[in-house]
């Protein structure tokens, strides 16, 4: 089936315009209590929320579309990402529901859905459900009707699983840590983890009003992070996105390091002790040529998947691995959680750094990566440029320009209507020279009327 509302995560798009209207909401969340309420008996779901102030609206939309149609609602208030999906498996939920746009900025927003496993619901799922929207979705009699509890807990619980994830016990006395919450779901959570762990915390990006979420500050904005490390002599800097999926590690020098250091480290580390299942990484096409080679050079096998965590996640269950992410900085440990989950990801790097005893500079560029160029370009909504046979001949000839020396990767955007042309090539001006010819080519044939 096509998908028209669900993208690569979930329904994503502008606040108040469609797919994520209230209207539309109430519908979608009609939909999705009917695919899983087959049986007529009373289900629940839980629903966790970042800070933007378009969740109220989302997340009352959302309740009374599954409350009419019978389902139980308790909603979680501000979590990460993460938590919606350990809570929907831990309290028994049969849908767990996530209001995010993730990095985007506040007047965008999203709904990501887990299932009773706890993991994203599949393409196929997404589909049923579309198609559910266009039939009559009658709401079940009053006295069937759900009814809703607000969970003042949630993040408690998060925050307590959160400690128990890193390794060994490892205590963080003595670490003096930047913790930049992009104003987001983790803006309570995260520092009680910190500080709870005995760690000196720095919050920066803890004051949300609901406007300024990823705004200057988290993993997409990682400068007013490196200037506190500078200013406060900190050890190190964490720095989530709005729904704390994703991480990026800064060092004490205000050096970042983004996802593909962090996975290599990871994996590296792992597969020294033993704990990395069958030797292999998962990770995306846009993971950059320097890590599979640092990872080859180890006897670690790097999987590719398509771009999106959720294809990541598809692929180490599939086949039993359990480290994964993206260059973005989403790290999927299942050992852990269902999905990415950028405060344990962090976790994880300060307890190496807490029993290693050497600076975080000497940890967290674990390759040189090879030079990575990336286009976006922007074409009519309707239109297929890729489709288009001088597009295509453009691509095979910077494929052979680039030859042994690099790589292509030419995709359509899953949320946008954006051709993103990326290239990698020790030869920087050659690298130059081919992704601007193809983006050329497609910006004439796709451009906008």
């Amino acid at each position: 089936m096509t998908r028209r509302i669900f993208g690569t995560d979930g329904v994503r798009g502008r606040a108040n315009v469609a797919p994520l209207t209230a209207a539309n909401t109430v519908l979608l969340a009609a939909a999705v209590g009917r695919y899983f309420n087959v049986d007529q008996k009373r289900h629940r779901v839980v629903i966790g929320k970042d800070t933007r102030r378009s969740c109220y609206m989302l997340e009352n939309a959302l309740t009374a579309g599954f409350t009419a149609a019978g389902m139980d609602v308790f909603a979680l208030g501000p979590v990460p990402t993460p938590a919606v999906g350990r809570l929907t498996h831990s309290m028994r939920a049969d849908i767990g529901v996530m209001i995010s746009a993730s990095h985007n900025p506040h007047h965008d927003n999203g709904i990501k859905f887990f299932g009773p496993d706890g993991y994203k619901l599949s393409d196929a799922a997404e589909a049923e459900i579309e198609a559910l929207m266009e039939s009559d979705l009658e709401p079940v009699d009053a006295d069937d009707m759900g009814r809703v509890t607000r969970l003042n807990d949630a993040a408690a619980r998060y925050v307590e699983y959160a400690k128990t994830t890193v390794p060994n016990r490892v205590r963080l006395d003595g670490l003096k840590v930047v913790l930049d919450c992009a104003n987001g779901a983790a803006y309570k959570a995260a520092p009680d983890v910190l500080w709870e762990l005995g760690a000196e915390v720095i919050p920066i990006g803890v004051g949300p009003n609901g406007y300024n979420i990823n705004a200057e500050c988290g993993s997409t904005h990682p400068e007013a992070a490196a200037r506190a490390v500078r200013e406060h002599k900190a050890d190190v800097a964490l720095c989530l996105d709005g729904d704390a999926d994703r991480i990026v590690i800064l060092d004490e020098t205000g050096a970042v390091a983004d996802g593909d250091q962090i996975m290599g480290l990871l994996a590296s580390d792992w597969a020294g002790t033993g704990r990395l299942a069958k030797n292999v990484l998962v990770a995306t096409v846009m993971s950059n040529l320097g890590l599979e080679r640092f990872l080859q050079g180890q006897g670690i096998t790097l999987k590719r998947t398509p771009v999106g965590d959720r294809y990541v996640v598809e692929a180490m269950r599939q086949g039993g691995y359990n480290l994964g992410g993206e260059q973005s900085g989403h790290i999927v440990m299942t050992d852990y959680a269902t999905t990415g989950d950028g405060l344990v990801a962090g976790l994880q790097f300060l307890s190496r750094l807490k029993q290693s005893g050497t600076p975080a500079s000497e940890m967290i560029r674990c390759f040189e990566p090879v030079p990575q160029l990336l286009k976006n370009v922007r074409f009519e909504v309707g239109a297929n440029p890729l489709g288009i046979q001088r597009v295509q001949d453009a691509i095979a000839e910077g494929e052979a320009r680039l030859a042994d020396s690099g790589r292509l990767l030419i995709r359509k955007s899953g949320t946008e209507p954006l051709i993103r042309v990326m290239g990698e090539s020790e030869d920087e001006g050659l690298l130059t020279r081919v992704v601007d010819d193809i983006a050329g080519v497609i910006a004439e044939v796709g451009a906008p009327g």
